[in-house]
């Protein structure tokens, strides 16, 4: 279905015209059309479907045909981490270019100037304010923030703000809002917490389900074998020639970015880490080198599983595999979009046969696995009745016996930088403002 059959005001339609947006995707086609209704809505769909366009298009649309004056708050979107509120901004910007609609985004980090602009954007009336809960929270508390022209509240991943433990949060911002209010719920999955989050924040919403929680067919999953010391092998056999498209490296463990970071340069490969050490500028700036093609090899920890939106990555590398389904979902997702195609290739050490087991389980499909190169020595039998989910041994005898620790003890913690966003968390973080007459970004939603 095309953009310009669903009764979108012509500023929004010129929008998407700068933007070369013609087509609408299963998901966009399916929410649009009821959001531009009024009517509540769930909608469960994957990283990578075009959610993000499929609310703010429509309203961005209403609030075009309201003319309500500029001075009041006309929609909350609720995003978990600061780099995903900075993507739904920089989409906004995108698709109101040629509309008078103002956006500023909220999140936690930055200077005394930083939140002194995000108060006054607050408390003078930005159209529509992109925040994570934390930091919104923080504000409120504070100072008096009129809320009671918001019409719209929609939440963006809302099993992943509940997981961060944000749920008390967003109810206290419910508790805020108007009753009279459209609301959304997008949710990658829909386990029991955020039903029932549903039912006490929605009206008789409607329900849309766009390929749940499961990879794009697109790409071509398939797997390793082998030890925790026959990784590094494969990574020195796998770039030992130059890369064909942008790649990104994923690993559990803020060390292990760094060392495979290190050891990727020596390799005279254009590479950059990224993780939660990094301060918010600098993070900006990698992001931006890796679209941009200074960079085509990006090692990082899951702060960038989520919520980033690059087109021509290539593949995705699991040096460690992730403990949950929904984390490999999200991480070999950021490949193969737009129609593309990509390759997602995940490392298994013994002791994570377990975990990949469960993905496989969860995904209802057994991955290929990939013979290891002769040189690199004999790989080990993919035995994960062996190992619990949780990857530990399980001996015949019936008990547990712990996997030996290699390394610093903080090896294998996960670390994934979207804590929760409070305004005296200890990091100083760089703020973007939103900028005046720029360009729309070519990002698809």
């Amino acid at each position: 279905m095309r953009f310009d059959e669903m009764g979108l005001e012509e500023p929004v339609l010129q929008g998407l015209d700068a933007m070369n947006f013609q087509e609408a995707t299963p998901v966009q086609e399916k929410t649009i059309p009821v959001i531009l209704t009024g009517r509540d809505l769930i909608g469960c769909a994957q990283t990578g479907t075009g959610k993000t366009a499929a609310y703010i298009l429509p309203i961005l649309n209403r609030i075009i045909r309201e003319e309500e004056p500029n001075e009041y708050i006309k929609a909350i979107i609720m995003a978990p981490t600061r780099e995903l509120a900075q993507q739904i901004d920089m989409q906004f910007e995108g698709f109101s270019y040629f509309v008078p609609v103002s956006t500023l985004a909220i999140y936690g980090g930055g200077d005394g100037n930083i939140w002194d602009q995000q108060k006054h954007g607050l408390q003078n009336g930005a159209d529509v304010i992109i925040a994570t809960p934390g930091r919104l929270i923080t504000h409120l508390e504070m100072y008096d923030i009129d809320l009671s022209h918001v019409r719209y509240f929609i939440l963006d991943e809302a099993d992943r703000m509940l997981d961060m433990g944000f749920s008390e949060d967003i109810m206290k911002i419910v508790k805020k809002l108007p009753e009279e209010r459209q609301t959304l719920l997008f949710s990658a999955t829909m386990p029991p917490k955020i039903q029932q989050l549903a039912k006490t924040i929605l009206c008789d919403p409607v329900e849309v389900k766009i390929a749940v929680s499961k990879p794009n067919e697109a790409i071509t999953q398939a797997a390793y074998i082998c030890t925790e010391h026959q990784k590094m092998g494969l990574i020195r056999e796998m770039f030992g020639k130059s890369l064909k498209s942008k790649s990104i490296i994923f690993s559990s463990s803020k060390q292990k970015v760094k060392e495979l970071a290190y050891t990727l340069k020596r390799m005279k490969f254009n590479v950059a880490a990224m993780h939660s050490d990094l301060e918010q500028a600098e993070r900006e700036q990698v992001m931006l080198d890796f679209k941009n093609n200074k960079i085509d090899l990006l090692v990082a920890t899951d702060i960038v599983a989520r919520g980033i939106d690059i087109e021509d990555i290539g593949m995705v590398l699991n040096y460690d595999v992730p403990h949950d389904p929904e984390d490999y979902i999200h991480r070999i997702g950021r490949t193969a979009r737009a129609n593309a195609e990509g390759l997602a290739i995940t490392f298994v050490s013994e002791k994570e046969q377990g975990k990949f087991h469960r993905i496989e389980k969860f995904l209802e499909k057994e991955i290929y696995k990939i013979p290891l190169p002769p040189d690199l020595g004999e790989a080990p039998a993919y035995n994960p009745k062996a190992f619990s989910e949780g990857g530990h041994y399980r001996n015949k005898g019936g008990g547990n016996r712990p996997p030996r620790r290699n390394g610093n003890r903080n090896e294998n913690r996960s670390e994934s930088g979207n804590e929760k966003d409070r305004h005296n968390r200890g990091k100083k973080r760089f703020f973007k403002p939103r900028k005046q007459n720029s360009v729309p970004p070519q990002n698809q939603g």
